[in-house]
């Protein structure tokens, strides 16, 4: 240890018991965080990363088993604490106070019943002992510092009542109240727009130096730690596989791991034909790792993507959409009519072509979403007019729409809430093929099912399982079998792959092209990521406050965007 150390992990194991058998989550994990410097932890989704950070504020969860290790705080002029073996009365004055953590999910964080401004009142007044009335001010003089435009209408704000921007900012203002000596951010901007993401990472880095905090960031996206880290950590299965500076390890990462998880990321200056996976790394050897991470030949000339774009637009359009709007009552009178109303689509015109790929993109509450939803119907439109393949749609009757249901499906944002958890993956992909017909006997069915369950790299013995026994990228695979078991000809993708770490990420959009070339699909895809949707994309629809700011051919826009809105975006992509 050194006199810049603030944190020191030395040897740390972490087991749960599992039937028999310990299923080990940490192994002897070994690093240290100097003061004033931002360590960033690199890893999927089981990696350790989220225990790592757990272990630091003394929150295991119940079983967990410390089998070796020690963790040191060093906290300005005391003794060193392991605060592993600290008792609970010895750690209230640190937690919250001296290490403060921002967790991953900010709406399951904060407490729903309690105003915003009350709860961070109430950090201040447990550890500083000051009035109400001074933890009110300390506590608006913090929103005004993380940049919330209301301060006082925030602060007597309910978190459901703030966008997920907003209440991640009440959370780093809580967790900076103190002026702690460690900060844990876990996974802070994973859902968030790309622009808000940006502000959150400008906010950290102006707190860390004004307060001079040392940060431990968590994430599975290496371009977002590049904006915020020092010195990074890489996690694979519960051991650290590589460290360094952040500068090395990403111009020239020596672990097969790191360097699977750098090429997985959809590229901005180039576009392959399949993105690779971490998996396909681990079978081949140092020298020959830049090759397999762009392969020969592997990109998408502009030529061939011109032709197929000619071949493309060149037929009618298989959607036209015209003029449309959708309104949401937001207050009503006496009577019963609406007095004011919010417009979430405000007059949008389109075409979609069979067999393309339409990326549409925008922050949070633009109108994506609701888009999609009104092409399906989901959500009834104010005005305009729909059509698909050439019939008239946005007014058809409820059996008509019982046809198009096959035709026209949806893949939604979490899966988790999509499926039913109380069917098992085998019943929900066979049930919407019950509904409509689809074969004539259940023989058949079940046989189409384990079909599907191989298109989407799936063992069929995951029929059996519930959705609860599934990791996020194995529940997407079967929204998306189940997507596909109606034979449809249309898909609407709504942030199907934003929540996933990046390797799943990559399998998941392979997935997707690859269903696109065996069936004919057409996709519409929604996402906030600019860099996913320039991939996946023929063409990219850009949307602010309801309306279409621009549209045209991916890489024209992404090369020479015509808005300021639009190139906002871009320059807000981690890493570009």
């Amino acid at each position: 240890m050194n006199e810049t150390t603030i944190i020191e992990v030395k040897e740390l194991s972490i087991s749960f018991p599992n039937g028999e058998e310990e299923n080990h989550v940490l192994k002897n994990i070994s690093f240290s965080i100097s003061k004033g410097k931002c360590t960033g932890i690199l890893g999927e989704s089981g990696s350790g990363k989220t225990m790592t950070a757990l272990a630091i504020m003394n929150l295991l969860p119940p079983g967990a088993n410390i089998t070796s290790g020690e963790i040191l705080f060093y906290p300005s002029g005391k003794e060193a604490l392991d605060l592993l073996r600290t008792s609970y009365r010895s750690l209230m004055p640190i937690r919250g106070n001296r290490i403060s953590i921002i967790f991953q999910e900010p709406m399951s964080s904060l407490n729903p019943v309690h105003s915003c401004g009350r709860q961070v009142d109430e950090i201040l007044c447990r550890h500083l002992s000051i009035s109400s009335k001074k933890a009110k001010k300390r506590t608006l003089d913090l929103f005004r510092e993380v940049h919330l435009q209301d301060p006082e209408r925030t602060y007597s704000s309910y978190p459901y009542q703030l966008s997920g921007g907003q209440q991640q900012r009440v959370m780093i203002a809580m967790a900076v109240a103190c002026k702690p000596d460690l900060l844990i951010a876990d996974e802070p901007t994973t859902a968030l727009d790309v622009t808000v993401q940006k502000n959150i990472i400008s906010l950290l880095n102006d707190l860390r130096a004004k307060y001079h905090i040392s940060l431990l960031f968590i994430s599975h996206d290496i371009g977002v730690l590049n904006e915020v880290a020092d010195d990074i950590i890489v996690m694979y299965q519960g051991e650290i596989v590589e460290t360094g500076p952040i500068s090395r390890v990403l111009t020239s990462p020596e672990h097969l791991y790191t360097k699977g998880l750098s090429a997985c990321r959809p590229g901005l200056s180039t576009r392959l034909y399949r993105l690779p996976s971490v998996s396909g790394f681990s079978s081949i050897t140092h020298s020959e790792i830049n090759q397999k991470a762009v392969p020969e030949n592997s990109c998408k000339s502009d030529q061939t993507r011109k032709q197929r774009h000619i071949a493309i637009y060149s037929a009618e359009p298989l959607l036209r959409v015209r003029d449309l709007k959708v309104d949401f009552p937001v207050s009503r009178n006496f009577f019963g009519k609406v007095v004011k109303q919010f417009t979430a689509v405000n007059n949008i015109s389109f075409d979609l072509f069979r067999g393309e790929t339409l990326g549409v993109v925008g922050e949070s509450g633009c109108g994506k979403t609701t888009l999609g939803r009104s092409i399906l119907n989901l959500i009834e439109s104010s005005q305009g007019t729909i059509e698909y393949n050439g019939k008239q749609i946005s007014s058809t009757g409820k059996k008509m729409w019982n046809e198009l249901r096959k035709k026209i499906q949806i893949i939604f944002q979490d899966p988790y809430s999509s499926l039913n958890p109380r069917l098992t993956v085998g019943k929900t992909i066979l049930e919407p093929m019950r509904v409509h017909g689809i074969l004539s006997t259940e023989k058949e069915r079940k046989s189409r099912m384990i079909e599907l369950l191989n298109k989407v790299n799936l063992d069929p013995l995951y029929a059996n399982r519930f959705p609860h026994e599934l990791s996020g990228g194995q529940r997407q695979r079967i929204s998306i079998a189940r997507a596909i078991a109606l034979e449809p000809e249309f898909i609407i993708c709504d942030e199907a792959v934003s929540s996933l770490d990046v390797s799943i990420q990559a399998q998941v959009l392979n997935l997707l092209n690859d269903l696109k070339e065996d069936f004919g699909l057409t996709y519409i895809f929604i996402s906030h990521d600019l860099a996913v949707v320039k991939y996946m994309s023929d063409r990219i629809m850009v949307m602010k406050d309801g309306a279409l700011v621009e549209i045209g051919e991916s890489d024209k826009i992404y090369q020479s965007p015509s808005d300021e809105y639009t190139k906002k975006l871009i320059e807000s992509i981690p890493g570009s």
